[in-house]
Formats: structure tokens, C-alpha cells, sequence
């Protein structure tokens, strides 16, 4: 089973300073800092770009997980892509959208993944996954919130 959310989330900043704070590694160690992740290879600081990978190292359920995305659709500012290329996932995408608010920007995320093992894994989506990855997504989508609307934030993206 695939499962798949929508989290919109308004950002107090113009979609290139949300999109370009979005693509940078450090801003993304920052979000999920609760968890450890941190960039072990590829691209591992800066702004990734289309076509480059990145491997984050994280504790989920108390479990160290690494998993390696590529960028492989990027609009500046409009939209981009990440997609697993290797990890814990049989299947993990996540879109991402820019579209200018009146408050700023308007930003759409759009996830799709399955779980591996394949009844199993059924069950960890429905029990576990369904719930876990929207809060997780909510959680980092509020640290770019505040990086953007601090004074640091203007200096970062």
C-alpha cells in the first residue's frame, strides 16, 4: 500500500527565500535536529542541486536509518523533488511547491511512500507511518517557518 499526505504550510517570506532555505543541507540538520540527521555523503552542505544525492543519518524509534535522496525535478522557485535512491523505504517521494500568499508563500508538500516488507510493512504504515511522517514533515515545516522569519533566516537563504 502507498500512502500519501498533503501539508500546507504558510511561510512569512518571499517562495525564492522559502525555496532556496528549503534546498539547503544545514537548514534541513536544523529542522530535524531532534532526530540527529545528519548529511554523511554526497552533498553535504550548502544547496543541493538537481541530480545530486544526498545521505542523512538519523534516530527514528530508536533505530539509526540512513537514506539517500535525489533531486530529480528542481523549478527554481516554483518546485522540486526528492526521491529516495536507497534506504528504508520500498518507495519514498516527497514534492515540494512554492506558490506565492499573501502572507508570503504558500508551501505545499506532497509525500508518497510505502513501507518494505510487504504485509508488514502494511501494518507499520497504518500503525505507525501514517501518523509518524506527517508530524515529522509539520515539525521540520515549523523550523523553517521561524529560520525564515527571524533575523538569521535572512541571512541564510
Amino acid at each position: 500500500m502507498t500512502v500519501s499526505f498533503r501539508i500546507v504550510t504558510e511561510l512569512d517570506a518571499p517562495p525564492a527565500r522559502a525555496f532556496a532555505l528549503s534546498l539547503d543541507i544545514g537548514a534541513h540538520e536544523r529542522s530535524l535536529a531532534g532526530t540527529g540527521e545528519r548529511a554523511v555523503a554526497g552533498t553535504r552542505s550548502g544547496r543541493i542541486a538537481l541530480g545530486e544525492t544526498v545521505t542523512f543519518r538519523a534516530r527514528h524509534f530508536g533505530i539509526v536509518w540512513r537514506l539517500t535522496s535525489r533531486i530529480t525535478a528542481l523549478e527554481a522557485p516554483h518546485r522540486f523533488v526528492d526521491e529516495q535512491v536507497r534506504g528504508p523505504f520500498a518507495r519514498f517521494r516527497h514534492e515540494h511547491r512554492f506558490e506565492p500568499s499573501g502572507h508570503g508563500t504558500r508551501m505545499v508538500d506532497e509525500i508518497e511512500f510505502r513501507a518494505p516488507l510487504g504485509p508488514l510493512g502494511v501494518i507499520a504504515e497504518r500503525l505507525v507511518l501514517a501518523r509518524y511522517m506527517p508530524a515529522l514533515i509539520r515539525a521540520r515545516n515549523a523550523s523553517l517557518a521561524a529560520e525564515l522569519r527571524g533575523p538569521a533566516g535572512s541571512n541564510r537563504a
